[in-house]
């Protein structure tokens, strides 16, 4: 079977709450969620690709164990459609 791997990420005193950062490693792609939505992505052709935080602080600290470089964040729209031109 190929199914998706899973795993938290980020620094979670308790794993109770290691649920609400995951990342799902496939064959072609990383993607990070924070709680239920998708907000970063990796794939050998893009590399990291991080979107802005259109959130709360909670997401904020997300996005920052996945890369703190403020400058690599782009907007929704666009984090977007990356990541369903990657995702197929």
């Amino acid at each position: 079977m190929n199914l998706p791997a899973f795993e938290s990420y980020g620094d979670y005193s308790s794993s109770n709450y290691g649920v609400n950062s995951l990342k799902f490693v496939m064959p072609n792609i990383t993607i990070y969620y924070s709680y239920k939505t998708p907000v970063a992505f990796r794939t050998w052709e893009t590399g990291l690709v991080i979107r802005q935080n259109d959130w709360n602080t909670t997401t904020g600290k997300h996005l920052n164990w996945i890369d703190n470089d403020h400058s690599k964040r782009i907007s929704g729209l666009e984090f977007e459609e990356l990541l369903a031109k990657h995702s197929v």
